[in-house]
């Protein structure tokens, strides 16, 4: 395989940076698609469209809800394909950002992603995760290319609340974990590619990076106020992550969550709270001998992370719950780029010793 390295072409991050938003979209054309969770179009909604009227685009509103599931994303395309839009903005969380990337991939066309919480790396991936009415994920699919440009205004995703910046955190921190075992074990990236160097340190840099400012960045959460722990924070668990995992390769931590939903409780739990579990899984399995594992322990507990599947919402678990759920992760994709070969039995064994 060759080295591949990808990413957007242009991330943008700064206090009230949404204000941007109606040049950035007059640089495609007059006009647009607002792909946008409904909540974020009653409380924003105005403004954003009136800052794309003041840079001559119109938008053409097409609100989020519900799962992201195969028939509600080909509605989805189906109405957008019906405007004369040829641009699309997606604005919101996780569920609005893939819409969105759905939408731009239906539409041939240049997509820019506006977070307005920090819970994930999504703004800066090509990937977007499809779901079952039950919330059971069923495909990844990939746009050709990454979002044309990212837009990232943290005093706005400083007004979510923490418990989303949390689940950000844990999705962020195992980047530099699985980026290591996919490349040591020569697997793909999501290029279908080998990790650059330039990819490993971005994933080492994250990491060091959530160390620091981590749990200062989360005593502003919710504030509205982001502070230089913040700023830097974020541009870790946006930028740095999604750099990292896209050309570094995902590995045991993240394949875990195609598993754990299918354990009692679990389902329901923020995704990057799924990887942050799965990611001290993947520890104990590498079978490391220094104190990374205990270090990490210590940060989970300064930034409030989950440790065990009880903390996730887990109860009743018995051991058919915990072979399926290592079943269906090592039939992911990503579970092969891992040191060594797992089973089912190793996998399901690491999960019982963290139950809780």
């Amino acid at each position: 395989m060759l080295k591949i390295f990808g990413g957007p072409s242009r991330y943008i991050q700064g206090p009230d940076a949404i204000a941007h938003l109606g040049e950035t979209m007059a640089l495609f054309g007059p006009q647009a698609a607002l792909v946008i969770d409904s909540y974020v179009l009653d409380v924003h909604g105005a403004r954003l469209r009136d800052l794309c009227a003041a840079s001559g685009v119109d938008t053409h509103v097409l609100a989020v809800e519900g799962e992201m599931t195969p028939a509600s994303i080909q509605d989805l395309c189906r109405r957008a394909a019906a405007t004369p839009a040829r641009a699309v903005a997606a604005v919101g969380g996780g569920k609005a950002l893939d819409a969105g990337k759905a939408v731009a991939r239906a539409l041939h066309c240049h997509l820019v992603t506006v977070p307005t919480v920090a819970s994930n790396d999504a703004p800066t991936s090509k990937n977007y995760v499809l779901y079952d009415d039950r919330h059971n994920l069923v495909a990844v699919e990939h746009m050709l290319f990454n979002p044309t440009m990212v837009l990232v205004d943290t005093a706005l995703v400083a007004t979510a609340p923490a418990n989303f910046f949390r689940a950000g955190l844990g999705d962020a921190i195992s980047k530099k974990f699985e980026a290591a075992q996919c490349h040591a074990a020569g697997g793909p990236n999501m290029y279908n590619g080998t990790s650059t160097l330039t990819a490993q340190l971005i994933a080492d840099g994250c990491y060091r990076t959530l160390l620091a400012d981590g749990a200062a960045a989360l005593a502003a959460a919710g504030s509205g106020q982001p502070t230089p722990a913040f700023e830097r924070a974020v541009e870790a668990m946006i930028l740095m992550s999604g750099l990292g995992f896209e050309s570094g390769g995902l590995s045991i931590a993240h394949a875990l969550t195609r598993g754990l939903p299918r354990i009692a409780g679990v389902g329901h739990a923020l995704h990057g709270l799924q990887v942050a579990v799965g990611l001290l899984v993947q520890l104990e399995l590498e079978r490391r001998d220094d104190a990374v594992l205990a270090g990490l322990e210590d940060w989970y507990a300064a930034v409030g992370l989950p440790v065990t599947l009880k903390d996730l919402g887990a109860s009743g678990i018995d051991d058919g719950q915990l072979r399926t759920a290592a079943e269906l992760t090592l039939n992911a994709r990503h579970a092969a780029n891992f040191g060594h070969a797992l089973t089912v039995e190793e996998l399901a064994g690491a999960l019982k010793r963290r139950a809780g």
